[in-house]
């Protein structure tokens, strides 16, 4: 059976894994005043509109997912004929409408697909299974990474829904801001007022800089640490400690809102790479997608695993 693994661009995935791996992407489109950008996952656009004079805009940006026309027709077109089943795992729904639009569009491919797959020469069912990742950033990324290493182990249908059924509560996302006023403008913009004015101007005068945790569809902040690359540290030492103590699966993904060799640079990332790799986890590092940018700003970093035992961080 041809499996199919389709994502949108808020997960945090290398563009190479994305590649080598042949999963499909569903783009998110952010508008800044007159500028349309389509996020694809090019981490060398990405880093250019960082630089650009439209990134200064960026919170008053409006994102709009995939419609559920788009989604509709990009399986119709393609995917009922390359594959046999598709897993959507999509941006937490309390997030984003990625979730509900792909659900909407599921009803209608799953009663249009046969004339396609037909004159293709299927004759088989077509089958798609949408899945709300309930986390964002590089915490979608690893339930993404579990369906593809499950499907390329050859896992049937039945295991790799169960196993993603059973994972998704227990993927912890964790995000590190380096800019809190940007965070309130972003907040304020979508009619969020979780960031208010005082722990902002306290926050940037004290340096302190908040620990944020994401799981099953919630996000709070789990520790408040002073100054940005200590806050980092901390985090990165945390997760060597799931690592020893045994993640749920072998991937850990981390995404940076910059450049890379700004990441390696960070305090206690090199002892992270190393633990990771003297476990056997693999580490997949991206460039933070623009989406991800536009929501919490320039030079954030996110770290992702998955853990049924994990404290939380603090």
């Amino acid at each position: 059976m041809r499996i199919g693994i389709v994502v949108d661009s808020g997960c945090d995935l290398p563009a190479e894994y994305i590649q080598r791996h042949n999963i499909t992407l569903l783009p998110i489109t952010a508008r800044i005043g007159d500028a349309v950008l389509a996020d694809h996952r090019d981490e060398q656009a990405t880093l250019a509109f960082l630089n650009s004079q439209v990134a200064e805009r960026a919170a008053e940006a409006e994102t709009t997912p995939f419609t559920v026309q788009q989604i509709r027709d990009l399986f119709l077109d393609k995917l009922v004929i390359d594959y046999d089943h598709v897993f959507c795992l999509t941006i937490s729904s309390t997030r984003s409408a990625v979730y509900a639009n792909a659900m909407q569009a599921s009803f209608a491919i799953l009663n249009d697909y046969k004339p396609a797959r037909h004159a293709a020469g299927h004759n088989s069912p077509f089958a798609l299974r949408v899945i709300d990742s309930q986390n964002l950033f590089s915490a979608q990324a690893v339930s993404a990474t579990e369906a593809v290493r499950l499907r390329d182990q050859g896992l049937n249908l039945q295991q790799i829904r169960e196993r993603l059924d059973y994972l998704i509560p227990h993927v912890h996302g964790y995000l590190v801001p380096r800019d809190l006023y940007y965070m309130r403008a972003r907040a304020r913009h979508k009619g969020d007022r979780s960031v208010s004015l005082f722990s902002a101007a306290l926050g940037s005068a004290l340096d302190i800089k908040p620990v944020i945790h994401s799981r099953g569809g919630q996000t709070a902040p789990t520790a408040k640490i002073k100054g940005f690359e200590p806050a980092c540290e901390r985090l990165f030492a945390f997760a060597r400690s799931r690592i020893n103590a045994g993640l749920l699966t072998p991937t850990l993904c981390v995404s940076y809102g910059g450049e890379l060799a700004e990441l390696h640079q960070l305090p206690g990332y090199a002892q992270l790479q190393a633990e990771c790799k003297n476990h056997g986890v693999e580490l997949l590092e991206t460039v933070m997608s623009l989406t991800g940018m536009i929501n919490v700003g320039k030079g954030a970093m996110t770290l992702a695993f998955a853990d049924d035992k994990a404290p939380l961080f603090h």
